[in-house]
């Protein structure tokens, strides 16, 4: 019996060597160390063996599982280590190559125009005030001269919510009575920029929401000449020394006068093209002089006080600037538009 046993033994050390993965391995231990191998079957025969026998046989027996069982610990050991070094040589790293460039992050095409802007006005003495988004009926429209019949006010072009009065502004404008009640009687200048909402459909041209930069300064003595001066600086800032400008006159219910203002096509240099539809013009913002209902409901006294405001879209003039025809591309997240810029 114990030359049985030594057969097992030898055996299964013959085979353990030859185990090349962990696959063999565990086939390995089910064939000689498993509840149906040899050396376990042996052990559970020792009751038929003669009683002198089973003490011999039984030390002899546990002492070839105690070496299997160590045998197979140390070849898991060994396979484990063999196939390290073989991933770590298959997966080396060149300490020497360059490293993975970074995917860098950029400001919005929106950000990067109204950051411009910010910068030309501040250096004309120009203050950034910020207004809320969620406006009163009161200081959207009743406080700006525009009464109630105004189209404005229809529900197809203004985002109600549920509490009466209480509207997402349609204009940046109600910007101007904030900074006017907070800095009265003192003189001012300021720009108010943030986002606007209207109710309309999405065109290529409209959205219900985008960004626009409110212009207001208050004085005495403060003429129409100041404001064309102001702005025509500001156009040559924006578009080029050379940018010339015209002003058109218009109707804005909050300023009397009022015009827009247009700056001289920078593709084609006043002669034609498609981006100015050849008027050799590209109208920018609206402006005019603060009415003077708009200026005492601000708190300051139209005898004394005069002022001028007006009103941009950053987004227009980046596309005015860049070419862009679909103003959709704003608010599209598509990479392949915001990595242009």
């Amino acid at each position: 019996m114990l030359e049985s046993l030594d057969t097992i033994k030898k055996l299964a050390l013959s085979e353990l060597q030859k185990a090349s993965d962990m696959e063999a391995l565990s086939l390995w231990h089910s064939t000689h160390l498993g509840k149906r191998s040899q050396l376990i079957k042996s052990l559970r025969n020792l009751g038929n063996m003669a009683p002198k026998d089973r003490p011999i046989i039984g030390k002899h027996a546990n002492e070839i599982r105690n070496t299997l069982e160590e045998a197979y610990k140390e070849r898991i050991s060994h396979l484990s280590k063999v196939m390290q070094s073989a991933s770590n040589k298959d997966m080396s790293l060149d300490v020497t190559l360059p490293g993975r460039p970074l995917n860098r992050g950029r400001l919005h095409i929106a950000t990067q125009t109204l950051r411009r802007i910010y910068t030309i006005w501040a250096d004309m003495g120009f203050q950034i005030y910020r207004s809320r988004e969620v406006e009163t009926d009161e200081l959207n429209f009743e406080l700006l001269n525009i009464p109630l019949h105004h189209p404005a006010r229809d529900m197809w072009d203004t985002f109600h919510t549920n509490s009466p009065g209480v509207i997402l502004r349609t204009h940046t404008s109600p910007g101007q009575i904030h900074a006017m009640r907070a800095n009265a009687p003192e003189p001012i200048r300021v720009i108010l920029p943030g986002m606007c909402y209207r109710y309309e459909q999405i065109t290529t041209r409209s959205e219900i929401q985008f960004n626009q930069v409110e212009g207001l300064a208050i004085g005495t003595n403060i003429r129409f000449t100041d404001l064309k001066g102001t702005l025509s600086n500001f156009a040559r800032r924006m578009f080029g020394t050379s940018a010339r400008t015209r002003f058109r006159a218009s109707h804005f219910p909050f300023t009397e006068p009022s015009a827009e203002m247009d700056v001289e096509c920078f593709l084609c240099s006043g002669d034609g093209c498609g981006v100015c539809k050849n008027t050799g013009w590209l109208e920018i913002l609206g402006c005019g002089m603060v009415h003077p209902t708009v200026l005492n409901n601000g708190g300051y006294a139209p005898s004394k006080y005069t002022g001028f405001a007006f009103g941009m879209g950053p987004e227009r003039i980046a596309m005015l600037q860049y070419d862009i025809d679909d103003i959709r591309h704003f608010w599209g997240n598509d990479l392949r538009f915001l990595e242009q810029f």
